[in-house]
């Protein structure tokens, strides 16, 4: 694994108060989005713009849902773009997060659960992308 320099800022990872982002990279090919905190109005457009940078970098992008305390309609829809565009550019985009978890719920209600590839670890994810 290694952190991707494009990510890191003079600070280090890309981070607010809300939001902390980290990527790594696993093999040439494929990379995890590390998320933690919360995903709304403020700090969707940044997550969004991470996803489709990373979806123009690598074959296969891993989105670790698994520290997210918040997803809001904003940060539902920064996922549903990602995957959209990993769907047209014949990309592999995989959330992973506990099915019991408030990251399902929220794609539940909004009706999206079926629209992701969905794994419980990031192992997983990378092992099914394969």
């Amino acid at each position: 694994m290694a952190r991707v320099p494009s990510t890191l800022g003079s600070a280090g990872p890309l981070s607010c108060d809300f939001l902390d982002l980290r990527v790594t990279e696993h093999g040439p090919h494929a990379r995890v989005v590390t998320v933690a905190g919360e995903i709304d109005a403020l700090t969707a457009p940044q997550l969004g713009t991470l996803l489709t940078t990373q979806l123009a970098a690598t074959s296969v992008l891993v989105i670790d849902l698994e520290r997210v305390r918040f997803l809001g309609s904003a940060g539902l829809s920064a996922l549903f773009a990602a995957n959209e565009l990993a769907t047209r550019e014949n990309r592999y985009l995989w959330l992973v997060f506990h099915y019991r978890g408030m990251v399902n719920r929220a794609l539940e209600v909004a009706g999206l659960s079926e629209q992701f590839n969905v794994a419980e670890t990031v192992v997983a994810a990378l092992i099914n992308s394969l």
